[in-house]
Formats: C-alpha cells, structure tokens, sequence
C-alpha cells in the first residue's frame, strides 16, 4: 500500500446551559458549490464542535468540547440552537479532552437516551450506576455516560455513569480519542487513543490505542468479542488494538465493515479496516525496549509484528490529521455512493474514498467545496435524509455545514 494515494478520482465547573438562553440562528453564507458537491450552514456560534446526532423528531444534537451540549431545531439551514442543561461540571476540558463523541441511541423514540464518550475528572459525588470496567486509582478516566433528554429538549440527566469507564486520560489531555459509532448488530464501537503512553497500545489491559466492542444497554463486552476467554474485564472489551489515536469508526451499511480513521504522528494518518483481535502494529514502547514514546517507529509496525493489519490507506508525509468519517449511502449520492467521508483537521479538507471489492481503497478525491473553505473539519455524520453533516473545529464561531450531490 502506497504512503499516500491520491488519484483525481480519485462539552469552569457549571451546569451547562442552565444559565443560558436559545442562541438566535445567525446570517449565514450562501451555499457553496465546488466540484460535485453543494455545502450549506445549518448553525454556527459554535466553540469546537465534536460531533453531531440526530434524533426522531429532526432536531440533532451537538456536542462542543469546552463540555457544552445544544440541541439544534432541524437540520436545515438557519436552525435555531438551544443549550441543553446538563451537569458537565466534572468533564476535564483540557488539550485535546473534553466533551467529544457522541451517539443517540437506536430506541432513542422510546428511552430518549443517548451516550457520550468526555474526559473526567474527579469530584465527591455518590457511587457511579455501573462499574463495568475497574476505575483508576485517581478517580480521573475517560468514560461513556450515558443520559437522557427530558421531553422538551430542554435538559438531560445521567442515566448511567460510567456505560463504560477507566479509559486511561493523560493529565494534558493528549491523545484522549474518543468516539463511538453503533454498528449494524446493535454494538457500540469506541475508537480510543493511547494517551501518549508507550506501552498502552500492545497492552491488552489497557483500554488506551484500541477499538472496544461493547454492549450498549449494560458496558460489558458484546458478545463474540475475540478476547472473552480472558480474566481481565478490560481485555474482554477489546475489538482490536495496537492503535495510536483513533478519531473515528464508521460501519458500511451493506457489509457491515468497519473502518477507522487514526492521526499518525509526523507521518501516515492510517485509515484501517477493523479486523476482530487484530494487531494495528503501532508501538513506542518497541516491545517495553524504551521508557518513553518514541514516534519515530512506524505506525504499522510490520517488522516487529509480522501479522499486524495493514493500513488500507496512509497519508504520507505531510499528515491531515484525520477524524471523524462515515460512509456516504443511497442513490442521492450517484457515484458516490458506498464511498467513505472522512475529516480532515490539519488538512481543513474532506476526502472522499472509494472502497474495493477487497475493502482496501481503491481512489480518493478532494471536493473543492470543502478544501480549505470552512477550516478544520471534525465530526462527519450520515442524517436520516441521506446528506452528509459535518463540524467544524476551529476553537471559534464553529458549524454544522449539510453537504449534498449537487444537481
């Protein structure tokens, strides 16, 4: 696999939002049009959008780092924004951590529950729900927590704290991923970073560089999982492992493929297809040889694991910064349909790959209605009307842009 291909075708301690009021929706730009695909701006004002989902009724929810929630009218442009008081008073936002992935819940018209993957830090507060997953001995993780939202949309209350905790969190922040993606059998999938620790990649009882696969309704390990005959509770949440930084997971909708989208460090950002006990091969321990983190070793290490999983495709030099992804499905799409979406932060771009036959990809091309014309691109998500949204994250008066085929 090439380096780098590219063909032509190639949420201070508060309770959020309590004490605000429903943002008035700003003037926005006209569309913009560039190559096959037409970008419009569906709300902005706001600070590090993370990421977006979408609720029965067509409002969506929007997540901000600095741990702020806000629930958007529609999903059309000049959507109204209206903060959803939540208790996001102990959320660490800090570096790269914060609030961050989030996913609505399939029975979601029923239960009104949804989860979000945020940074923690501890804080005299009753016994967690659930302890799925043993907590560290400082009391500060990255965790899943699930809430629901009251009937009106006006605030959200946990429900389950953590779904899943103990996600090691590096005190700056750094390397903290985090975002989950329901697949097609109802799992949650939960791309972790390793936190800039060596050794936590290759450490099967580390929930850091990993892929988890684990039950939605309970945090505990979803059935089949490769590594259920193991003692340790973390390892049996572990889908695959041996990843730096994983900013995203998306599911094909025909083969239920997943794939993920990880930062590289000065070279090869790695889209992967995530194999089920597979070694993803990156290691900056080198085998516990080194004390600290060493960047320079390759992301996928093939000479000191032989069978480690191949990226199916890798920046190069210079690296995007890639994140969030998801595949783009339904004839609106014409040609691209069944391709894959993916962000890119540093490259202020989005890429839209072609998967072959074999899962690996086989072309990628860059729209110019999203090179370099919004910033930073984070979250990338398929709406319930088939176009494709997306945040951006550049620290201010950030947006959620709907991006369709243009006709």
């Amino acid at each position: 696999m090439p380096r780098r291909w590219i063909a032509p075708f190639v949420l201070a301690a508060l309770l959020v939002a309590g004490c605000a009021t429903a943002r008035s929706a700003p003037t926005l730009p006209a569309a913009v049009g560039g190559g096959d695909l037409t970008v419009e701006v569906v709300a902005a004002g706001f600070e590090n959008a993370w990421d977006i989902g979408f609720l029965p009724d067509g409002q969506a929810l929007v997540t901000e780092r600095g741990a702020r929630l806000s629930l958007l009218s529609g999903t059309a442009p000049g959507a109204r924004v209206t903060p959803v008081q939540a208790d996001l008073a102990d959320v660490q936002v800090r570096g790269e951590g914060g609030l961050m992935g989030l996913v609505v819940h399939p029975d979601f018209a029923q239960s009104r529950r949804f989860t979000t993957c945020q940074t923690h830090q501890s804080r005299p507060t009753p016994p967690p729900t659930s302890a799925s997953v043993p907590q560290g001995t400082d009391g500060n993780d990255i965790r899943l927590v699930t809430w629901e939202l009251s009937a009106d949309g006006s605030a959200a209350t946990r429900v389950v704290d953590p779904l899943v905790g103990g996600l090691p969190l590096n005190p700056s922040g750094r390397h903290s991923g985090c975002r989950p993606t329901v697949a097609t059998d109802g799992s949650l999938l939960v791309g972790t970073g390793d936190t800039a620790r060596g050794a936590l990649a290759q450490d099967l009882t580390s929930l850091g560089g990993k892929i988890l696969r684990v039950e939605l309704a309970t945090g505990g390990p979803a059935r089949g999982n490769p590594f259920m005959n193991r003692d340790d509770p973390r390892t049996r949440l572990v889908l695959s492992y041996g990843h730096r930084n994983v900013q995203g997971v998306a599911v094909h909708p025909g083969t239920g493929r997943a794939y993920s989208a990880e930062h590289g460090p000065d070279v090869d950002d790695e889209i992967n297809r995530v194999v089920p006990g597979a070694n993803h091969g990156w290691d900056p321990a080198q085998g516990g040889t080194t004390g600290g983190y060493d960047e320079s070793v390759p992301m996928t290490d093939t000479e000191r694991f032989p069978q480690a999983e191949p990226a199916v495709w890798a920046s190069g030099s210079p690296t995007l910064a890639i994140s969030g992804l998801s595949f783009l499905s339904g004839s609106q799409w014409d040609d691209m349909d069944g391709a894959l979406a993916v962000c890119a932060l540093k490259g202020q771009k989005l890429l839209i790959m072609t998967p072959a036959a074999d899962g690996s990809i086989a072309s990628v091309v860059e729209p110019a209605a999203l090179d370099g014309t919004f910033g930073r691109l984070r979250a990338a998500r398929q709406g319930p009307d088939g176009a494709l949204y997306l945040t951006t994250d550049n620290g201010d008066d950030d947006k959620v842009l709907r991006v369709t085929r243009t006709r």
